[in-house]
């Protein structure tokens, strides 16, 4: 019997982009932590132990029986990687086993895209990533929150969702939070081919009722 564990690369650090304080908590920008505290909450209490090192909160435990790092990098979103690398060298971590999650102008709420590498795309944050782990090829989960036209980006990106985009992007990060499980337990090509194709409100539909 084959051990699907050799099938894919181990995923050993899931990172969450985001900015820390208070006055960014729901902002569309923290996307990324967002996602990591859905993960938290799903994993039964207790498993994973919280420290701070290399400017970040960390959250480590046992997953499918292997070590897992959560990370939140306290460093502000430009400087994520510096955080990230710097962890990655004091755990002896490769890129090709790092997962960053982060929000996506690109893509509309309710959206979200699981990619293997390629460029930031403009994302400051996995610039930063990119830059300080010499790599482009790092496996990512992109958040849909839309785009608010020239010149409002600033400002859009550290505001919150109301109204039924704020449901919808709530979907969205359950619906990543399941996608991140999946990239464990089965691999980053079979995740993408689930949830790359369709709303994430659809896909998380379709999982509840399966």
């Amino acid at each position: 019997m084959s051990n699907d564990r050799n099938m894919f690369p181990a995923i050993e650090l899931i990172v969450g982009l985001g900015n820390p304080g208070s006055e960014y908590e729901n902002s569309r920008h923290n996307a990324g932590f967002m996602v990591i505290g859905k993960l938290l909450a799903g994993f039964p209490a207790g498993r994973f132990e919280e420290t701070h090192i290399s400017e970040s909160r960390l959250f480590t435990g046992k997953h499918r029986g292997r070590t897992l790092h959560l990370q939140m990098p306290l460093t502000y979103m430009n400087l994520s990687g510096k955080a990230v690398a710097g962890f990655c060298r004091k755990m002896q971590i490769t890129p090709e086993k790092v997962l960053v999650i982060y929000d996506d102008m690109d893509l509309e709420p309710g959206r979200i895209r699981l990619k293997n590498g390629g460029s930031a795309g403009g994302h400051h944050g996995l610039e930063s990533v990119i830059a300080e782990l010499g790599t482009e090829k790092i496996k990512r989960i992109r958040i849909g929150i839309g785009h608010p036209g020239a010149g409002k980006t600033a400002d859009y990106v550290l505001s919150g969702f109301t109204g039924e985009e704020e449901r919808i992007f709530s979907a969205s990060l359950e619906t990543a939070a399941e996608a991140v499980k999946m990239v464990l337990s089965a691999g980053m090509d079979r995740a993408m081919n689930k949830y790359n194709a369709r709303p994430a409100e659809q896909t998380s539909e379709t999982t509840i009722n399966k």
